[in-house]
């Protein structure tokens, strides 16, 4: 794989994350499935974003018309994610961790509507070698398409539950995958997950205000706005006012709550997990961290943690989970 193809394009946007990917001490096989991973999550939402040029390499490999736009364009990373669950024998999704539920068995009997010969899109062809070495069930996949698909419809959120609701689309499926990877899987761990991974997806949105604002996005609940007197003008200026980041404060503190409810899952895992973990959980607490030292006022751009500040964090979350494990 060149360093120009789609698939290269999309995987170096890894660095730019609060957290590590798929750092250099975990296995070999587990850096190749999580890579794998991240570059499907990291498509969809380029997707969605409307960061895919039209017409452009990624588009033509999903069979997408030069003219198509977001939905579309989901639509046709859903057909090609098909392909990845595709039977060899009946034309149907496989095992892919089929649990019996309704709605898991009419993921399972939707039909493939694909060519044969499996996806032609490179990200989702190593998708598919992950999917198969981890019997790796669709509904992740699915609803982080649907996340995006609700990005085109929804543009603001009213209550804070009302974003919860979307973050267990667009970023608790994540935290699902890694722990089906790692064969660690257990109730009580994707709670804790859960909690992890919707703390990071609300500092990235806090960090990405004014970026998601041009886009025509608030994702500060609209009661939270009402009660700190913030307007969407507000969030249009320069620089926050002192309501501004007040409502920043607020919310940061609230996803700086979820990663302690979601630390303990660190402690229930061992060995390289463990550091994987760790730095997921200190990757939100830098980044909030670094909300802090800017004195709550995201507007010029996203604060940033730098490197050995997420390390200390690293270290410190470590500890924390030595003393509970």
């Amino acid at each position: 794989m060149t360093a120009d193809t789609p698939a290269r394009t999309t995987l170096d946007k890894a660095t730019d994350e609060n957290f590590p990917v798929a750092p250099f001490f975990l296995p070999r096989a587990w850096r190749s499935d999580l890579m794998a991973l991240y570059g499907f999550a990291r498509l969809v939402d380029d997707i969605g974003d409307g960061d895919l040029a039209p017409g452009g390499a990624d588009a033509r490999l999903l069979g997408a018309r030069p003219d198509d736009g977001p939905e579309a364009l989901l639509d046709a990373l859903e057909a090609e994610l098909l392909r990845v669950f595709e039977d060899d024998g009946d034309g149907t999704y496989g095992d892919g961790g089929y649990d019996g539920t309704p709605d898991d068995r009419a993921y399972r009997d939707r039909p493939y509507g694909g060519a044969p010969g499996g996806p032609a899109h490179p990200l989702l062809a190593s998708v598919r070698a992950t999917v198969r070495r981890h019997d790796l069930a669709p509904e992740p996949f699915l609803a982080l398409i649907e996340a995006n698909r609700q990005d085109q419809r929804v543009r603001r959120y009213e209550t804070y539950d009302d974003l919860l609701a979307y973050c267990e689309l667009s970023a608790d499926p994540v935290g699902r995958l890694v722990l089906a990877v790692s064969g660690t899987s257990t109730p009580e761990r994707v709670r804790r997950s859960d909690a992890i991974c919707t703390a990071l997806q609300i500092v990235e949105h806090l960090q990405d205000v004014a970026e998601d604002l041009r886009r025509d996005r608030i994702y500060l609940p609209a009661d939270d706005m009402a009660r700190f007197h913030v307007t969407e003008a507000d969030l249009a200026r320069p620089t926050a006012n002192a309501s501004v980041r007040a409502l920043v404060a607020y919310e940061a503190e609230r996803a700086r709550a979820l990663l302690d409810e979601g630390a303990p899952l660190v402690g229930s895992v061992h060995g390289r997990l463990r550091l994987l973990l760790a730095g997921f959980v200190a990757g939100g607490h830098a980044a909030l961290d670094a909300i802090r030292a800017a004195r709550y006022d995201v507007l010029p751009g996203p604060p940033r943690a730098p490197r050995h500040r997420l390390l200390r964090r690293a270290g410190a979350v470590w500890r924390a989970a030595r003393g509970e494990g």
